[in-house]
């Protein structure tokens, strides 16, 4: 299957799911970014609704709205990735509006592969683990217009990434980060997920599934069989982290003032009532430092140039959560 390919067609009527294609553009130097989702939310039993989320980033803090259209206003195929009402999304761009809050029309360069987390292939079609993702293009660049709130942003070849997840249930609670436009090296890009999974009664310790681009090189980072080496310290506006590799280890510090995350309702598809709280910023800071072998250690730094998304239970975090609930 194309790793493009929605999967919510396929979905059994009985089954729960949730999809997600999200955009994620930034600029660092104006500390401005957009965050874009078109997800799909299905409890079991009922039909597929899509919904249209965005956040912008800008030194007001963030701004943000959702639209969710009745089910009949869901689709995919031919050049769309998806649908959801009037908004589409797909290897050429995308677009949406969400009436008296938001409205955009972005197109998309760049012809960087899909980056796989999940390091085996196997895994994207056995139970476990039940959240699928990838990296669908991990080094774009972004141009043209966002409206959100009354506030009016151009984007101007604004590096960005579009990713792609899906599956029956999420994670018990996950780290997503992404940093470009490193000051030591504006080509490189870090793009990783983190999850601990609840097993039965037990809940997994973190399994980090990433990659960072120096030079054109890959490294992927994390992977079952180096779960014991990761570390993470997270909170809802900082992480502090070391992900392994295959020659190769990162460490590294993500943060934000409060003022800058975002909070949503994220609703598990399987599960009446339950719930995540999630805490996320465009506009972060990122520090890393890079160990390979006998190479001097390497520093990268971006300033307003990262995203640092945490997915958690707790709700006594601080964060103020959007009015909008899910779907």
């Amino acid at each position: 299957m194309d790793p493009s390919d929605a999967r919510f067609p396929a979905v059994g009527p009985a089954a729960g799911h949730y999809e997600s294609f999200y955009l994620k553009a930034g600029d660092a130097a104006s500390r401005r970014a957009l965050w874009l989702r078109y997800t799909v939310h299905k409890r079991p039993g009922a039909p597929p609704v899509g919904s249209l989320w965005a956040t912008l980033f800008d030194d007001a803090g963030p701004h943000a709205a959702k639209l969710t259209p009745g089910p009949e206003q869901l689709g995919s195929g031919g050049a769309d990735w998806l649908r959801v009402g009037g908004g589409r999304i797909g290897a050429d761009g995308c677009s949406g509006a969400i009436p008296e809050l938001a409205a955009w029309e972005l197109r998309f360069a760049g012809d960087e592969p899909p980056f796989p987390y999940l390091p085996s292939g196997w895994m994207y079609t056995a139970k476990l683990p039940r959240t699928k993702a990838l990296s669908l293009r991990p080094a774009i660049r972004v141009s043209g217009t966002v409206t959100v709130r009354g506030r009016t942003v151009t984007l101007d070849d604004w590096p960005g990434m579009v990713g792609h997840n899906w599956g029956a249930e999420h994670a018990e609670r996950w780290i997503w980060m992404n940093g470009t436009a490193f000051e030591e090296q504006p080509d490189a890009w870090l793009d990783a997920t983190i999850g601990r999974i609840k097993v039965g009664p037990w809940t997994t310790p973190w399994v980090a599934n990433g990659c960072l681009s120096l030079d054109g090189v890959r490294h992927r980072l994390g992977g079952l069989g180096k779960a014991r080496a990761v570390q993470v310290r997270e909170h809802p506006e900082r992480a502090t982290f070391t992900l392994p590799g295959d020659g190769i280890v990162v460490r590294g510090d993500v943060a934000a003032p409060r003022a800058d995350v975002v909070g949503w309702v994220y609703s598990d598809p399987a599960v009446a009532g339950g719930q995540h709280h999630t805490a996320h910023c465009a506009i972060a800071d990122m520090t890393l430092t890079v160990l390979r072998g006998d190479q001097p250690p390497l520093t990268l730094h971006v300033a307003g140039g990262a995203t640092y998304e945490l997915g958690m239970r707790e709700h006594d975090h601080g964060i103020p959560i959007q009015p909008f609930s899910d779907p």
